[in-house]
Order: C-alpha cells, then structure tokens, then sequence
C-alpha cells in the first residue's frame, strides 16, 4: 500500500479559534456545540504562537485538580507552542511526527493561518485507503 496522501485532504476544517482568556467552562461549551475535540487559541500578536487546548487536558489539569471552570481560563492548561503542520506534508510524515512528539492532534497551518485539525483518527480514517 502506498500512502500518498496529503494532510490538506484528510483534516477537518471544523474548529474553534478561541482567546486565550475564555473560561474552561466556556470552551467546554465552544467545543460540545461544534462537536469538536480540540480548541485552538489565537495568537495575541504577530510574534506570538497558537495553543491547543484539548477535552484530555481539561480532564487532567481541570477536573482531576479539582479546579473550578468557570476560574480557570485556557491559557493556563493550554499547550503552547502548539506543533503545527503543513497541509500539503504526507500523512505517513504527519503519524510519524504524532509519534515522535506524543501528541495526537495538531492544527494545520498555511501562511500562518489556520485551515484545519489532523489527528491520528483523520489519517487512519481517510489517509490510508483510496476511495
């Protein structure tokens, strides 16, 4: 089998850009209305970098702590830099990069915007078969 798709034709273009300052408890409810299992958070500026926030890093840092949502805002659970990646990379190189790194998820990105989400789940579901 020859894997020669690329992450632009395997990612969702369903996410949330959300501010940094936004309650948990607020983008608990961002992400179940989109349905959705990341939330990105935008850059404050030019020189800054996006975050991640994922529904595992609320269960860990959030609710395990026993923390308030509605007192904690996403900055500071998020992930940030979050890794990034290009729409047009393999998405045998994108599993291999999940791999290396430990994550499970990443934004893909194109002149510093933001056009998707890819997870492992969007490469086996739709990168490794043809249709």
């Amino acid at each position: 089998m020859k894997t020669t798709k690329k992450v632009r034709e395997v990612m969702k273009q369903d996410f949330a850009l959300i501010d940094g300052l936004t309650t948990v408890s607020e983008a608990i409810r961002i992400a179940r209305d989109k349905e959705i299992k990341a939330l990105i958070v935008k850059k404050r500026d030019d020189h800054d970098e996006y975050g991640l926030v994922l529904m595992n890093d609320i269960a860990k840092k959030v609710l395990s702590q026993n923390r308030s949502p509605e007192r904690v805002n996403v900055y500071e659970i998020m992930t940030k830099p979050a890794l990034g990646v290009s729409p047009d990379m393999n998405v045998k190189y994108c599993a291999r990069l999940f791999e290396r790194f430990g994550i499970s998820r990443a934004p893909v990105i194109e002149n510093g915007e933001v056009l998707g989400v890819v997870s492992y789940n969007s490469i086996v579901m739709y990168g490794m078969v043809s249709d």
